[in-house]
């Protein structure tokens, strides 16, 4: 009996002392977790960077503002990333992305390219065309139900349109021709554990049903934050009206009422809630880096159990005329493809680092040469003579030590001219090859460009909103708060599992 009631004081102070402070943080992830789950829904809700630490400031273009460039004519020069698309002509930048929908979500520009005299662009919510020069941008219809768009690139006499699933093709810019790339050489039908894990978290792998359901765990979770903290504080309430005389048998049922919602919410969802938020703590270093390169077969009946052999894995791609073949970029490396894309793609023998957060950087600088560049850096791939050296040491690339990231966080490149070509680390901001000074950030780009409920969401989510107050340990903030968060729900569930068996065997005896 004795041992009972210790292992019983055990857990309700594991329950009761880590619940008080897990409790705040467990609030920050259901609400980040329900804005994530519904990106288009809160699409046009922006946040100031005002608002947020310093290291969501923009400084030299960094932090992804710039992904790539195109020369309109010699004068007039478009780059584009997370801040939509600014036009340079000389020193003036200005404003170029009227017509967008309102949110700077909506204006996330992955490519652009000037086809049949307009220019076309790739974005998050879909594609846009405009005039080179005049108007305004439109949105373009796509015969696609998933417009996450991910490439731009001209074939020939052709505008070849990249998503996440397929490849559309269009000789005109208005008709389009959808595309499902054929399966790969030796193909499996396996997905990546971080993928599957990623989906399982956020409820996608099972549909919409399974996005409201975890929407539902984190209602569930706010529920059992909200009166486990009630329940700590009804003693202290109820002391004080003691002292005041004051009846305290209201309060008493209240907190009966609010200790019973917590219970029973508690042990209906608590295998829900532990399958969540493990799957949860693998998608954050340290645990994504063992995880990071697993593949896994794909659940029969699931989001992720489709036909085609490529949905969500296309990330970059372009046609070279003198392999006379298409290179895709995908999340299973790069691969090689025929004009008429009726062969398996094949796997190319010698293949540049990228990391598993996709390839930023996918431009011809040569015959048979490419840049190419990602969170693992930038490195010159030479496919001809299967050579890929890294771009800044001219050396080949060293093996990785585990880090899903480099010292040089590739966000970005575009050539200006001839003598200039600048690149974009996502820390760092713009940097140039020639050793030429970076342009300075108007401040009408910087009123213009504040940061998604999205994004912030998702800083909030990961914990990196915490790195200017716990520095590089605000990598485990996701797996440390995941523990607590399992601690707490274990230990609680087996408080309530004794009290219920406690209370079945007392009227058992009676």
């Amino acid at each position: 009996m004795k041992k009972k009631n210790k292992s019983l004081k055990i857990f309700r102070k594991l329950h009761k002392w880590p619940g008080i402070v897990i409790a705040f943080l467990a609030i920050l992830f259901a609400l980040s977790g329900i804005v994530m789950n519904h990106r288009p829904l809160f699409s046009t809700v922006d946040v100031s960077r005002k608002l947020l630490p310093s290291d969501y400031h923009y400084k030299n273009w960094n932090l992804a503002a710039v992904r790539g460039g195109l020369p309109i004519d010699s004068t007039h020069f478009l780059f584009f990333g997370n801040i939509g698309v600014w036009q340079k002509n000389g020193d003036e930048i200005r404003d170029f992305n009227q017509g967008f929908p309102k949110g700077v979500d909506q204006r996330k520009i992955y490519q652009i390219r000037s086809f049949q005299n307009k220019l076309y662009a790739a974005t998050h919510f879909g594609l846009y065309e405009r005039e080179q020069t005049n108007g305004q941008w439109q949105k373009v219809p796509i015969p696609l139900k998933e417009e996450r768009l991910t490439d731009l690139f001209i074939k020939q006499d052709s505008l070849m349109v990249l998503s996440r699933h397929y490849l559309l093709k269009s000789g005109d810019g208005n008709q389009f021709e959808v595309i499902q790339l054929p399966k790969p050489v030796n193909y499996e039908r396996k997905t990546s554990l971080f993928t599957t894990l990623w989906q399982l978290h956020s409820g996608e792998l099972f549909g919409l049903p399974g996005k409201l359901f975890v929407d539902l765990l984190g209602l569930v979770t706010i529920l059992l934050s909200v009166t486990g903290l009630l329940h700590f504080f009804f003693p202290k309430i109820a002391k004080r009206r003691r002292k005041k005389k004051k009846d305290n048998s209201k309060l008493t049922a209240t907190r009966r009422l609010n200790l019973r919602w917590h219970n029973v919410v508690g042990y209906v969802f608590i295998l829900f809630l532990l399958i969540n938020t493990t799957a949860g703590m693998f998608l954050r270093p340290p645990l994504l880096i063992p995880i990071a390169n697993s593949k896994v077969g794909l659940i029969p009946g699931t989001h992720l159990d489709n036909p085609n052999p490529w949905f969500d894995k296309l990330r970059r791609a372009t046609w070279d005329n003198n392999l006379n073949s298409y290179i895709f970029s995908t999340s299973d490396g790069f691969f090689l493809a025929d004009e008429k894309l009726e062969e398996q793609l094949i796997p190319m023998p010698v293949q540049p680092p990228v990391s598993v957060m996709g390839c930023n950087v996918l431009e011809p600088i040569g015959q048979g040469q490419y840049l190419v560049g990602s969170f693992n850096g930038l490195f010159i791939w030479d496919i001809q003579k299967q050579i890929v050296l890294d771009a800044f040491s001219q050396q080949p690339p060293q093996a990785n030590s585990g880090r899903p990231i480099s010292d040089h966080m590739v966000a970005g490149y575009f050539e200006l001219n001839k003598q200039e070509h600048y690149w974009f680390d996502y820390s760092r901001g713009m940097l140039n090859f020639e050793g030429k000074a970076s342009w300075t950030m108007p401040q009408e780009v910087l009123e213009k460009s504040p940061l998604s409920l999205w994004n912030t969401a998702l800083e909030i989510h990961t914990g990196r909103i915490f790195e200017h107050l716990l520095g590089p340990f605000y990598i485990l903030y996701v797996p440390l708060s995941g523990l607590c968060l399992i601690m707490v729900l274990v230990s609680g569930f087996l408080i309530w599992w004794k009290a219920y068996r406690k209370t079945k065997m007392q009227k058992t005896s009676s």
